[in-house]
Parts: C-alpha cells; sequence; structure tokens
C-alpha cells in the first residue's frame, strides 16, 4: 500500500498506456495519479503540485521527456523521472540519464514492472525525504542547543553583573538587556516601588517609544503590571487577550515578572514581542531568575546605603565628640593658665609675707596646677 498522499505525475500521450500506468497500475495502489498529455503542461503541474514521482514518455509531442528533464532541474524540482520508452531508444535513453532520468520502463510493459520500477523509484524518494526530515531534526535541535547556551551564557553575564558593577543605572541596563536576550523580545523596561508613595515608578527601559519613556521616576500605567504587583506571580499573555490592555500598542506577547523580597513586590520586570508568539516555559524560568537576581542587587543596595548612612552618621558623632573635646581642652587651659598668674604671684610674697604652712599649701597647689596642665597638653 502507498503511502498516503504520495503524488504521480503521469505524461504520455498514448491513451492505453496512461490508462495501464494510472488506472490498472497505481491507482488501485493508492497513489494519488495526474495525467498530462504533453510536457508544457506536465511542467505547470509539477511546479504548483510538487509531485513526488514523474513518469514521462519519451516520445512526446512537441517538448521532448528529454527537454522536460531540463525544465524540471532549471525549476528546482527534484523528484526522480521515469522514461517510458520502446527497444531501440538505448541511445537517448543514456542521453536521458545524463539529463537525471532516474530509471526507464521499455513498452510494451505489464503492469506489475510498471509497480516495480515506480517502487523502486519512490523508494529513493522516500529515503531522500527521510534523510532530509533527519538532517532538519539535527538542525532544529542543534539551533535549540545554541539558544539554550546562548540564554545560559545571558544568565550567567547578568549574575557577574551583580558583582561587578557598582553603578546601579548601568545595572539595571543590563538586567533589562539580558531580560531581553532570554525572551527573544524587543522592547523592555524595569519599574521599581517607592518606598513612601508605595507605587512603581519607571526606572529603567529599553526601546520603550518616547510617549512612554518620558514618565521616567514616575508611575506607568501599561494595563498589566499592576496586576503582578498585587498578586505577585508572573503574568504571560499573547494574542487576543493581550489586545484589552494598554500594552498592546506596543506588541502581541507580554510578561510581566515580579521582582520581591521574600513575598513582598520591590519591582517589575516587562518584556514585550512584537511577535504573537508565547513566551515558553523555559524562558519564563529565565526570566524569573533574572528578577530573583536583580531583587539581590536591590537588597545589596539597601544594605550597602544602609552602612554608608550608619558609617557617615558615626562619623559625624565622632566630630562632634572631638570638637567638644577640643573646646573643653582648650577652655580647661584657659582657666589653667588665668590660676597660675596670682598663685605665683602670691608665691612670690609681695602681697605679704606667708608662714610655712600656708606657703607649702601654695606650692601643693602649684605642682598639682602644673600637672593638670600637663595632661590636657597630651590630650
Amino acid at each position: 500500500m502507498a503511502p498516503v498522499n504520495e503524488r504521480i505525475l503521469v505524461v504520455e500521450n498514448d491513451l492505453d498506456i496512461s490508462d495501464l500506468i494510472a488506472r490498472q497500475a497505481l491507482k488501485p495502489l493508492g497513489y494519488q495519479v495526474t495525467l498530462a498529455s504533453e510536457a508544457g503542461s506536465a511542467l505547470q503541474q509539477a511546479i504548483f503540485a510538487s509531485p513526488d514521482l514523474v513518469i514521462a514518455d519519451l516520445n512526446l509531442p512537441g517538448l521532448s521527456a528529454k527537454d522536460l528533464l531540463v525544465a524540471l532541474s532549471s525549476q528546482n524540482i527534484t523528484a526522480p523521472v521515469i522514461l517510458v520508452a520502446e527497444k531501440g531508444q538505448e541511445a537517448d535513453v543514456i542521453q536521458s540519464f545524463r539529463l537525471g532520468a532516474s530509471d526507464v520502463l521499455f513498452w510494451p510493459a505489464r503492469d506489475a514492472e510498471v509497480v516495480a520500477v515506480v517502487e523502486r523509484a519512490l523508494k529513493q524518494t522516500r529515503e531522500s525525504r527521510a534523510r532530509h526530515q533527519l538532517d532538519q531534526k539535527f538542525k532544529d535541535i542543534n539551533n535549540e542547543l545554541k539558544r539554550k547556551v546562548q540564554q545560559l551564557t545571558t544568565i550567567l553575564g547578568v549574575a557577574r553583573a551583580m558583582v561587578s558593577i557598582t553603578n546601579q543605572r548601568q545595572l539595571f541596563d543590563r538586567i533589562i538587556e539580558g531580560a531581553l536576550q532570554v525572551a527573544d523580545a524587543e522592547i523592555g523596561w524595569l519599574m521599581l516601588r517607592d518606598d513612601k508613595t508605595r507605587q512603581f515608578l519607571l526606572t529603567a527601559d529599553r526601546n520603550l517609544p518616547t510617549g512612554w519613556a518620558k514618565k521616567h521616576n514616575q508611575p506607568m500605567d501599561d494595563g498589566i503590571s499592576s496586576l503582578v504587583g498585587l498578586s505577585g506571580e508572573t503574568l504571560i499573555m499573547h494574542g487576543p487577550p493581550l489586545q484589552k490592555f494598554k500594552v498592546a500598542a506596543l506588541g502581541k506577547t507580554a510578561g510581566v515578572i515580579p521582582i520581591k523580597v521574600q513575598n513582598e513586590v520591590i519591582g517589575l520586570l516587562i518584556v514585550v514581542r512584537k511577535a504573537d508568539r508565547e513566551i515558553g516555559r523555559d524562558e519564563q524560568a529565565l526570566l524569573e531568575a533574572i528578577a530573583d537576581f536583580a531583587s539581590t542587587s536591590l537588597v545589596n543596595a539597601r544594605l550597602f546605603r544602609a552602612l554608608e548612612q550608619s558609617a557617615e552618621t558615626a562619623h559625624e558623632s565622632e566630630k562632634r565628640q572631638n570638637a567638644q573635646l577640643k573646646s573643653m581642652r582648650e577652655t580647661l587651659a584657659k582657666e589653667l593658665q588665668a590660676a597660675s598668674y596670682p598663685l605665683n604671684l602670691v608665691l612670690t610674697e609681695m602681697p605679704g609675707q606667708l608662714n610655712s604652712e600656708q606657703k607649702q599649701a601654695l606650692l601643693s597647689v602649684q605642682d598639682a596646677v602644673t600637672r593638670l596642665a600637663r595632661v590636657n597638653e597630651k590630650t
């Protein structure tokens, strides 16, 4: 039994021959047989119908079967061609083989001979088709592997950016670039939640139209991001369902991925494809991985800012303490200097003579003032 839909074009002007080949030999086996009586119409049918096999009489009127072989080759029609020839035409048959014919039926022939030659030719076609399909399958697998490698390389690049890029603006741009690559999308943007207003503000973008991009550092309503901000779950849409939302003005496929710290949504990563082609599960998983990297980056940035603020506060406190100590030392030095003058004057006994006890007491005070002055100078 012939495989379903195998098509055979019979080019024959002799009704008896075409009847034996088509009606008696091939159609009962399930082949779809189309008849043509001359080479011109046969070529047109071959161009539009792409037959799996052509059977052509070597003695066609007008354009010959050899002309048909040349014409089929020029049109890149690769179906095998079986010639129907008479005894004594061996030289023409050999020439036809050189032009691309695959086999020959010497007439008269029985229907069993027709079937045998046809099956032999179609076996080659089937094997060639199978090889082509296998080659295409390998190419598809290879392309898919290349795509996977490229996606993983992109993810690795984003991960490296987390630890190597200190400029947050550059980091946000790298995150969006990575998301566009893994999603095979053209437009993307990042929205972060403002801690005071609790609104999501446009923070960074790639290829947003001017009317959208001008809302930088402002809330931007694309129709679907707010839903993800509330649910905390990734939302992928394409085709007619997306047309209900404002973001459909940018493309036919969109994905919104939440950036979360624990269960709290602190940002949104949005990608848009212009083509109506769903974002697959693998691509979604990679986008969510990038969102996790973004979350880590944002948390680290917050911690770094908190540490900076803490260090700055401690530095300011230390400066205030040092200023206070300096002021106290200067004040103490002035007071000690002020106390030393009258003390020294009294010890000269110019104001009046001192008894031994008074003089000893004043000398003790003078020593104490001197020691205190030295300590103040050292601190």
